[in-house]
């Protein structure tokens, strides 16, 4: 199994791209499991279940209903990737993303430069989480970062939550790349629904 997050979203990349197995955006072997996070994984892994569920404190940024294939993963990672062999295939999807120490205008130069560059054609759906240590006033312009993803959000015409448990977070999901999803904004909820794509 290929387990974890930030900097390992480009083998999680490669691996969709190149072989399309599973691969799990979740805790690292060296971090303490909470007993939310030791679940997730435990259902997500081992049980092959939904290892998502409804995340009471997401906030609704484009208002739908998504089902697709779960990618995606580190925003920084998934952007130096653009016009590799490893940039993973997003259409149809529901991009899971997440990120850490990243001001919001830098967040909106990364979202922009996957739009521009065709990376989110065909997107189904968008689940942020948690972005961690990421101000909104570091000098770009002081917009927030919830209207830099909805101004995306709306743009792509798909449903966007944030906040969602995922990222570099002492609770977090583990999200099954590759597997297939349901994303309810009205419910502020991501449902594992298939691990076969």
């Amino acid at each position: 199994m290929i387990i974890g997050y930030s900097d390992v979203t480009a083998l999680h990349a490669a691996v969709q791209r190149k072989c399309r197995l599973v691969t799990y955006h979740g805790p690292t072997a060296r971090e303490t499991l909470t007993d939310f996070s030791r679940d997730s994984l435990r259902r997500a892994v081992v049980e092959q279940t939904d290892s998502c569920g409804v995340a009471p404190k997401a906030r609704e940024i484009n208002a739908g209903f998504a089902e697709g294939r779960l990618v995606g993963g580190n925003l920084a990672v998934l952007t130096s990737l653009c016009g590799t062999p490893f940039a993973p295939d997003l259409s149809d999807g529901i991009l899971i993303l997440e990120d850490i120490n990243e001001p919001v205008y830098r967040i909106d130069r990364m979202l922009q430069q996957l739009k521009l560059a065709g990376a989110l054609n065909g997107c189904r759906g968008i689940a942020f989480g948690e972005c961690v240590k990421c101000p909104d006033d570091a000098g770009g312009g002081d917009r927030p970062f919830d209207e830099v993803l909805g101004e995306i959000a709306h743009e792509l015409g798909v449903p966007c939550l944030a906040g969602i448990p995922v990222g570099h977070i002492a609770e977090q999901w583990t999200i099954p790349l590759g597997a297939m999803a349901k994303l309810d904004t009205a419910n502020r909820s991501l449902t594992v629904t298939s691990y076969k794509s």
